[in-house]
């Protein structure tokens, strides 16, 4: 199975579809999907796409082919993964700080809803009791993530509700008459120790002497996948063994057995995407080769509001003698992709490729400065598809009102 698209295949989309444009390889979220399978084969897991990272809705379908379920955290995502295809009893709405409506919305499409708030929390069991089964999204009070701006199971984090609440949680319960049958934690992205999800997991079996319905246990995800040479991967190997272990264990001890559910975003699409854009102008200053390309924070936000680094490659002139560029965009606002990196020689009008752009790329796009976002191209089979056309000038003006 091939791993990634070549310098030869994405100049050919590149010229097909213009850039900037976004492509995704399909075989390889497969790939990515069965190595999670593989992992926790011996485990009593589900996988949820945690389809805020990318929602393209042919995309969606793709997961919905490969067996994954949807992990959604508005009603619109709900939306597009029912359109998508995905049945309600395989879609997981976690939302937080949200009006109670849009909780009475998943509700009425019967999917799994995930509750983060006491407010939240009484307001359903008053309404509903234990007609409808929820789960709770607590706060394990773990650091993990590579950003602060990413984790979010810390103290001051505004996600779930704190572990050191149980008494009031359970309060809650029992007056409601509450159907509990999840517990949910996720700690953040990035997350290079496997120990954080096991004390995740050891601190949800804590708490599941207190919900006698208990179906699941799900510890959110935050994989990591390497954006740079050397950079660590979470080992989900060895992470499925010791999640089998506990679980194993737990059932000898308790008599109960329990699914584990994950919700992997970035790990199934991140390594799948590409993102090709062209050089616009080479401009030297007195300290600085820039290389201004024709995109910008507007096209791809990563690198300046999570200081993340994207490998990028000139597939124009792969050959050409190698020279320190530092990236910019072509927004009215710093936007510089990367600093002092070493490029084969980029010449006005070649094509540069960033690497693992398939999550959180086009999902964070915008039109600022009234510029145009990008296409979407699916590549499955070896054929290039288009699956989100660019936008036009029309597109700016589509919702205003003259």
């Amino acid at each position: 199975m091939p791993e990634i698209l070549n310098h030869q295949q994405l100049t050919a989309i590149a010229n097909e579809f213009g850039t900037p444009v976004y492509v995704y390889h399909a075989e390889r979220i497969a790939q990515q999907y069965s190595k999670l399978q593989s992992a926790f084969k011996d485990c009593n897991a589900r996988f949820f796409f945690a389809c805020k990272s990318l929602t393209n809705v042919n995309v969606l379908r793709y997961m919905n082919s490969l067996g994954a379920s949807l992990d959604c955290v508005s009603i619109n995502e709900v939306k597009l993964g029912l359109m998508a295809g995905f049945k309600a009893s395989d879609i997981l709405y976690t939302p937080n700080c949200v009006d109670f409506d849009e909780i009475l919305a998943a509700k009425e499409l019967g999917v799994h809803i995930n509750i983060d708030n006491i407010s939240i929390l009484e307001q359903f069991g008053n309404k509903f009791g234990n007609t409808y089964p929820i789960c709770i999204r607590l706060n394990p009070h773990i650091m993990a993530g590579g950003n602060f701006k990413i984790s979010t199971g810390h103290v001051d984090s505004k996600f779930g509700i704190s572990i050191h609440q149980m008494r009031h949680i359970e309060r809650v319960v029992k007056t409601t008459n509450l159907n509990v049958e999840g517990v949910h934690m996720h700690t953040g992205s990035e997350i290079k120790d496997i120990n954080v999800f096991v004390l995740g997991l050891e601190v949800m079996l804590e708490t599941v002497n207190h919900f006698p319905n208990l179906k699941y246990i799900d510890l959110g995800s935050g994989f990591k996948v390497p954006y740079q040479p050397g950079d660590p991967e979470t080992e989900v190997d060895l992470l499925g063994q010791k999640v089998e272990q506990i679980f194993k264990q737990f059932e000898k001890d308790s008599g109960k057995k329990l699914e584990v559910w994950f919700e992997p975003g970035k790990y199934l699409v991140s390594q799948a995407g590409y993102f090709v854009v062209k050089a616009n102008v080479i401009k030297q200053t007195p300290a600085t080769v820039f290389a201004g390309v024709n995109s910008g924070f507007n096209h791809l936000i990563r690198p300046m509001m999570y200081e993340s680094y994207h490998h990028i490659e000139n597939i124009s002139n792969p050959g050409g003698a190698e020279r320190i560029y530092t990236v910019v965009g072509n927004i009215c606002e710093t936007d510089t992709f990367a600093w002092d990196r070493k490029l084969n020689e980029v010449r006005e009008g070649d094509y540069l490729v960033f690497y693992n752009a398939g999550a959180y790329g086009f999902e964070m796009s915008s039109n600022f400065n009234s510029r145009l976002k990008p296409a979407e191209v699916l590549v499955k089979d070896g054929k290039s598809k288009l699956i989100r056309r660019r936008d036009e000038f029309e597109d700016l003006l589509r919702n205003q009102v003259i």
